[in-house]
This record gives structure tokens, sequence and C-alpha cells, in this order.
């Protein structure tokens, strides 16, 4: 029996129940926050809704219209909005004690122990994992700090299409130049590779893999050698691009024969949203290090972390810090989202979904020569868009989304040029939230394609 409610008790409906949208009172709250709120918000620009509440994969407006979440705050709320089993456990946990810095505490431990359970590959059961600040950028700041620290080399190489935060480094090594825009210069020594696509050339792979190599080992690369490398399993910014079989192993021995880091983004596609623990697991990788966010504050509290193999522990007291690097009640969430995960079978279910989705996906794909690709695994998919001429194609995207939106489904978007329409639901998505949510969006598509 699996601990707390199974995934039908989860939410508030199987279906979305939309009227007007938005209605008043959240035009009321979208006003209010566009006079004094930040410039740069921006998720209320593309779907403008003011929340009030939410159960597993459904959300429900200021004036009570409740939609489908095919987006889960960008892969956090893996188990859904609100798990009884997850909020049983933080509540518990904040009456309590809430702030240890980093003195021990018994979830801290738990937790620890349970994400070397889950490891990828190797680093199942020979890790150490440190805290720090609360994102997914504190998280990839830490990585910088345990390569550098290791190698005693301060160059860093990632990919084209990449995206692994907003703070210095993070920022850094993401690849978009619409996030850089004003605030150079950055790291330096900082360089990116191609990322290749499983549905690229045949060659696509060896050539990216020739271009990584060539920053480690030509004598004229233009830089020392980096201190690591830095990549995503299956970018997910950059338009959910699953990358060819060959191509994270080729990375694992660039980095063992030149003494770097291979350090593995998993704050987007870990704790199971692609099917398995992380996304490393599809390819029989084992990475030096992993970085993690999002999903392991288990029902949305910030918690950022990276896990790492025990020989790279090599940091004295004090090395790696964070004020709130003993936030207790997200770790008792991560422990209980781990194993709320682990047993209802949600890896199994996401791939089921996950393949489910993308066929009806592909039917749709049939008669629609605007769709150019659908790509994915698990409850990880994106559907990338073009126009007539076969070039990227946002607006589209942009109209599906908002249609989706009207007839009560949340999507989002993705890719270098926007065009790739993201989903990515909790997993406690049932199936009958999957066919009536598929149907609204495969509608919006093909109305949107034949206007």
């Amino acid at each position: 029996m699996g601990n707390g409610p199974p995934i039908t008790e989860l939410h508030f409906a199987e279906e979305p129940s939309v009227e007007q949208v938005p209605g008043p009172h959240s035009k009321e709250l979208l006003d209010r926050q566009r006079e004094i709120d930040s410039n740069a918000v921006a998720y209320p620009r593309r779907v403008p809704i003011a929340l009030e509440e939410a159960r597993g994969a459904t959300v429900r407006d200021v004036d009570g219209n409740t939609f489908l979440d095919f987006f889960a705050g960008i892969g956090v709320l893996n188990v859904g909005h609100s798990n009884p089993y997850v909020l049983q456990g933080v509540q518990d946990q904040l009456g309590s004690i809430a702030h240890t810095i980093d003195f021990p505490t018994e979830p801290r431990i738990e937790l620890i122990e349970k994400l070397r359970e889950i490891a990828p590959g190797g680093l199942q059961g020979a890790s150490n994992v440190v805290f720090g600040g609360p994102s997914g950028s504190d998280a990839i700041e830490g990585s910088i700090k345990l390569a550098k620290h290791n190698t005693g080399r301060h160059g860093l190489l990632g990919f084209e299409g990449a995206y692994h935060g907003t703070t210095a480094g993070a920022l850094s090594l993401t690849a978009g130049k619409k996030f850089k825009e004003g605030y150079g210069p950055l790291l330096a020594d900082v360089v990116h590779a191609p990322y290749p696509s499983d549905s690229g050339a045949d060659d696509e792979c060896d050539r990216a893999l020739e271009a990584v190599k060539r920053k480690f080992e030509h004598p004229y690369g233009g830089h020392e050698a980096p201190a690591g490398i830095w990549v995503e399993p299956i970018q997910g910014e950059g338009g959910i691009v699953v990358p060819p079989a060959e191509f994270l192993p080729g990375l694992r021995d660039i980095a063992d024969d030149n003494d770097a880091l291979l350090i593995v983004d998993e704050i987007q596609t870990g704790l199971g949203r692609t099917g398995e623990w992380f996304a490393t697991d599809h390819f029989d990788v084992t990475p030096d290090a992993v970085t993690m966010a999002k999903a392991l504050g288990g029902t949305g509290l910030p918690i950022g972390a990276m896990l790492y193999h025990e020989t790279f522990d090599t940091w004295g007291p004090g090395g790696h810090v964070g004020t709130f690097r003993g936030n207790v009640p997200a770790m008792v969430g991560g422990i209980r989202a781990i194993e709320y995960i682990d047993s209802h079978g949600l890896l199994a279910h996401a791939n089921e979904l996950g393949d489910f989705l993308r066929s009806r996906l592909r039917e749709v794909a049939d008669t629609t020569p605007e769709i150019a690709e659908i790509r994915g695994k698990g409850l990880f998919i994106g559907v990338e868009f073009v126009d007539d001429d076969g070039n990227p194609d946002e607006d589209l995207v942009k109209q599906i989304q908002h249609r989706c939106y009207e007839h009560g489904v949340l999507v989002w978007s993705a890719g270098s040029h926007g065009n790739v329409l993201r989903l990515i639901p909790p997993l406690v998505l049932t199936e009958r939230q999957a066919e009536v949510g598929i149907d609204i969006i495969c509608d919006a598509i093909q109305a949107t394609t034949n206007e």
C-alpha cells in the first residue's frame, strides 16, 4: 500500500471547468500586480491568471475556474500541488524546528541517505550531498566551486541551448543571450559547444564530442582546459532536446581523459520527471556531480542541493555555505516526495502517460505540417512548431498556449526560438486527466494551425 492517498484522490476534478477567463477578480489582481510588482514578472503576461488554491494536477483561480496544470510550476510539483502526504510531514516539521543551518537533524540525514540510494550509476552509496542556497542557480554555483576547487582550473564548458540559472556563474553557463544582455562581463573562459539531438544528422554527436574534445586538448584551443563539463541530460529551456545515447558516455570519457568533472544538471529533469529518478539513468553514465532543486522540496518549498562523488569531498569547514542550507521542512518535503513517488509507482506511470501523450501528438502531427518534431521522455515533452518556410514559429506556440488556457489547460513554451510547446505535468496526473488534457491541447493545435 502506498504512502498517502492514491493519485486519483489528489485533485479538484478530472476535467477543467472554465467560464470567463480572465475573470473579474483575476483582472483586478493582475492590474494591481502591474502597478506595484516588478517589470521582471513574466508568466502572467502569457497566462493572465490569478491563483487561489491548487490540488494535485489542478489549480483554481480567484474566480473559481479550475484548470488542468500541464507545467507544474516548471517542473517543481512532481507529486502535485498540496500533496497531503507531503504536506502533513512539512506541517509537523514546521511545528518543531524549521531553520537549522547545517546542524544535524533526522530529516537532513534521511534525505541525504535517500538521495544516495537513488543516485545515478556509481554515485549510489558513494556520494556526499551539500546544501547551499535554496535555488537551482545556487546549486550550479556550488558545482562551479566544486570543479574549480578539485582541479585548480577556472574555465567552464557548457552547451548551446543550455539553461543553468541566472546568478553570475550559472548565467555564464546559460547559453541564452537574452538572459545575459546588459549583465556582462560574466565569468572568464566559459565556452559553449554544440548540443546534439538524437533526431539529428548521423554524425551530429561525433561532431559535438569532437568540439568538446578540442576545447580540452587542442594546443590552440584558446584557453586552459576547463575545470568541468556542465550538461543537461535532456535540455529543458532549450526545447526538450534528447541527446543521442552515446553523447553523455562520450562526455564522461573526455572528462576522464582530461581530469575534469562531469556535472549533470538535473534541476528540471530530476526526481522522476523523465520516468527515471534522474534523466542520467537513461544513458548509463555516472557523473561526478548532480545538481538538484525544483521538485526536491516536494511541495514547492525552495531547496537546492548537489550530490557528488565522495572523492571530491575535499572542502574544509565552510568550504561551501548558505544561510538556508538547513531548511528542514523542505528536506521533509523531499523525503516524502521520494517516498510517494516510490510507493505509488510513479516512475512507471510517468513513462506510460508520456508514451500516451506523445502518441496522441504524433497522430495530430500526421496531418499538421507545422509540427516539426515531438520529443521527450516520461512526462517531459516538447512539440516543435515551424511556419510554412520551415522557420521557428514562436507566435503559433503563443496562440496554442492561449487557446489551451481558454479551455482550461495550462501549458508553457521552450526552445531557443520559443517555438516549442512544453508539457511537464505533475507525475500524479491521472489517465483521465491525461486524456482530457491532450484532447484540449490537440484541438488547440488543430484549430490554430487551420486558421
